[in-house]
């Protein structure tokens, strides 16, 4: 799971980004190990019809819809023939749809047409990027259903693939996810996807720039996985506990986003 890939990103951006070198570098350590990139529906489908995978498969997957997706990683990705997914806030992205809540320097439209042209699936993400376990249904619903239809609009084709925005969802919104027309969406768990985890729920790893080369060999071999992102696990169900609250004192008080 990558976000922005840029030289020079902002702060709220630098810590979950990668320098367009170091991308380009494990682009090339994807290819020497043997390991064969995929789609996110390509996945999907196979595991859903029992398909065997190709040989050692892995998802590259972008979050948000940076503009260094289109500058740095799009060529890197070009180079080794790597299919990637894309999932796109759509209210991010600089065009008739941005709502001005975008962290960094996004994507236009153009550019992620392009990205499809060249074999990135176009997935969503959410139109305003919320905390979706944390909203109203009718909010919940019009984020999932809004940013499916813009992403339809602009690409032409019906995203099949969903990212839950920081990762979060519970069972409503998976249920609504499902509901509202995506065949699979992802976590980030920072694990390896399993098929047992169903089409809704698939954990992926995160790649920041902090991670090196030796790292990021062992994320892409699947080895010490739980070392690696045990401070993260530890934050997460913090985070875990504060939402659940937040939910209980919404529903009790009567609002909700």
């Amino acid at each position: 799971m990558y976000h922005a890939v840029a030289a020079e990103p902002n702060e709220a951006t630098r810590d979950l980004s990668v320098t367009p070198e170091a991308f380009a570098e494990q682009m090339a350590a994807i290819a020497d190990r043997g390991l064969t990139p995929i789609g996110t529906a390509e996945l999907a489908a196979a595991w859903r019809s029992g398909r065997p995978l190709p040989k050692r498969p892995v998802l590259i997957t972008f979050d948000d819809g940076y503009e260094g997706v289109h500058r740095h990683a799009l060529p890197a990705l070009a180079r080794h023939g790597f299919p990637a997914t894309l999932f796109v806030s759509t209210g991010w992205l600089r065009g008739p749809y941005d709502t001005g809540g975008a962290l960094d320097t996004m994507l236009d439209w153009d550019q992620v047409r392009e990205l499809a042209s060249a074999g990135v699936e176009i997935g969503g993400h959410s139109h305003t990027h919320p905390q979706l376990d944390q909203l109203a249904e009718e909010r919940l619903r019009y984020e999932l259903i809004h940013c499916k239809e813009i992403v339809a609009d602009q690409v032409g084709t019906v995203p099949a693939s969903f990212a839950y925005p920081y990762g979060y969802s519970d069972r409503r919104v998976r249920r609504a996810v499902r509901e509202t027309g995506y065949a699979q969406a992802l976590a980030v768990g920072n694990g390896l996807a399993r098929r047992v985890q169903g089409p809704y729920a698939l954990r992926r790893v995160t790649v920041r720039r902090s991670t090196g080369p030796d790292e990021f060999a062992r994320l892409v071999e699947g080895r010490a996985i739980a070392r690696t992102f045990a401070r993260d696990r530890a934050l997460t169900k913090g985070y875990a506990v504060l939402r659940r609250a937040r939910q209980v004192r919404g529903r009790v008080l009567g609002t909700g986003a």
